[in-house]
């Protein structure tokens, strides 16, 4: 999931985007900044055997494919179906009631249709192709049998399949305008609503699962639709990262931590080679120098995509901090941030700053060794998080700012300076306070104890995101689970003989809590 910028960056989402918000991997130079451009990264695996089902209509508003297959040939543990869905759930203009398929994909390998329908795990979907987010949501695979579940993974309205005017689906306001998280939520209910009724299954039961973004709809979805959702439980969810709710340095303050306490050199490292950068690349001769010792295909024009290359590595290894390895970004090795500290660490005394920053780097883009050279400038959007930037100039407005103490260069936010950059690029002015009118924020506390209920807040505060997440119970229903250790979704990942203690106690918190949910909403459908 990516967050906002005072800057007209581009770090994409996932989310976080990261999440990813946010809310996209990619950080595009920007070609006559000194500083980079930044926004925060977006927002999360062996999976269960796929479990070939029936097209669950073959006509009407559904339609399924063949099963899914990796690029190796084998199955992957789901089936993709398509959903006619409306394009304008709020409005009947003549454009309202056009359709477009809407992708979602379904295990019911370990589903329990007899005696009574057992329930919808559903994951709502990030912004993002929806097939990466569930490989990479092996918890629900692995919670599924105890529950009689059926998996359901819905995709988000303009990411993946799911583009409602195909190629022109952002090619200007007049189409991306659609792409709000309110529509997104609309297509989570009718798709539900729709989904169950096709199945027999009215009177199953609901749990909503999100990580980063994902997570901030499930939670949203809980509160907006509780006669769809019964539940939710949403991971690294930063919905307390608007407005000035969350100090708007938090999020880098975290990562700059993350690094100081695996050490102090390694932190002041960091912090010290972006004035070398600048000074080294100000001048053509400089920028040849720097494109080798960086291993650049090619000769880079700006000194703000080594900077970018180098902010991107160690914002996202701060947040996949994981205990075990894991290729949810890219592949790396477990605790990656103290592995990045004890390369920098092992350069002997007055070894130059920008070589032990790029061999840190290099970790995350090149731990297994088979990248011969980097690719600084442009790039692909392997995932389709691209609509993310749109989302961030619209509605999803976060927020950051890096202070004196940060191991990045220190900067500031503007909302004018925001709103200029987002008219620019998509001839749209962000509304700032939306979210939180919308959906709430403010005193949450006290507004959610006596209107919400059950809804898992889950966070590992080595995640940068965390800092804007619910980090305290707020009633005996909304439960705020914290691990010291845990990083970004890392409970949504798939159970490994290595995970640490504090990992299996947190998801069996989790999955106590959501039987707790399924059999009183149980005993009151047996009562009706």
């Amino acid at each position: 999931m990516a967050a906002s910028s005072s800057l007209p960056a581009a770090v994409p989402a996932l989310l976080l985007a990261l999440l990813l918000a946010a809310f996209a991997p990619e950080l595009a130079a920007a070609a006559s900044s000194r500083r980079p451009t930044h926004q925060p990264p977006p927002f999360p695996a062996g999976l269960a055997p796929l479990h070939q089902r029936r097209a669950a209509s073959s006509s009407g508003r559904y339609a399924a494919s063949a099963a899914a297959a990796t690029d190796n040939g084998t199955a992957k543990p789901f089936t993709a179906h398509y959903f006619q869905q409306e394009l304008d759930h709020f409005t009947f203009t003549p454009n309202a009631s056009r359709l477009f398929s809407h992708k979602y994909l379904l295990n019911d390998t370990f589903w329990r249709r007899k005696p009574a329908a057992g329930p919808l795990f559903v994951y709502t979907g990030n912004e993002g192709d929806i097939e990466w987010f569930t490989t990479n949501t092996g918890f629900m695979f692995d919670i599924a049998p105890e529950f009689g579940a059926l998996l359901v993974f819905i995709e988000h309205r303009f990411y993946g399949e799911s583009k409602p005017f195909g190629n022109d689906s952002y090619k200007s306001a007049d189409t991306l305008g659609y792409l709000t998280s309110t529509q997104a939520l609309a297509d989570f209910a009718v798709l539900i609503t729709s989904l169950k009724q096709n199945l027999s299954a009215v009177d199953a039961p609901v749990v909503v699962f999100g990580g980063s973004y994902g997570g901030m709809l499930a939670s949203w979805f809980r509160l907006k639709y509780p006669h769809v959702a019964m539940g939710a439980l949403a991971s690294s969810a930063p919905i307390l990262q608007f407005d000035d709710i969350t100090p708007w340095s938090s999020f880098y303050d975290a990562v700059s931590q993350d690094f100081k306490s695996e050490s102090l050199n390694c932190f002041s490292v960091i912090k010290a080679v972006w004035d070398v950068l600048d000074y080294r690349g100000s001048n053509d001769s400089g920028l040849l120098e720097l494109s080798k010792t960086f291993r650049a295909c090619k000769t880079v024009r700006f000194p703000s995509s080594l900077s970018n290359w180098l902010w991107t590595a160690f914002t996202y290894t701060a947040m996949v901090d994981y205990p075990t390895p894991a290729n949810f970004m890219m592949n790396l090795p477990a605790y990656p941030v103290k592995e990045m500290c004890k390369i920098i660490d092992s350069f002997p005394v007055g070894a130059d700053v920008v070589e032990k920053a790029f061999a840190a780097a290099s970790l995350y883009y090149n731990y297994t060794g088979d990248q011969k050279c980097f690719e600084m400038e442009g790039g692909d959007d392997p995932h389709g998080l691209s609509g993310w930037g749109w989302q961030a100039c619209t509605e999803m407005v976060m927020p950051m700012t890096v202070s004196n103490e940060s191991m990045f260069p220190p900067s500031g936010f503007s909302y004018e300076e925001k709103s200029e950059g987002c008219f620019a690029s998509y001839e749209v002015r962000p509304r700032m306070n939306w979210i939180t009118t919308e959906y709430g924020g403010h005193k949450i506390d006290k507004v959610l104890k006596r209107f919400g209920s059950n809804i898992i807040f889950s966070n590992g505060m080595r995640d940068p995101w965390s800092r804007g997440g619910v980090l305290k119970n707020i009633s005996s229903s909304i439960i705020a689970l914290v691990t010291e250790k845990g990083a970004h979704h890392l409970d949504f990942r798939s159970a490994t003989k290595d995970d640490p203690d504090w990992v299996v106690e947190q998801r069996r918190q989790e999955v106590e809590i959501i039987h707790g949910w399924i059999d009183q909403y149980n005993k009151d459908i047996a009562q009706m």
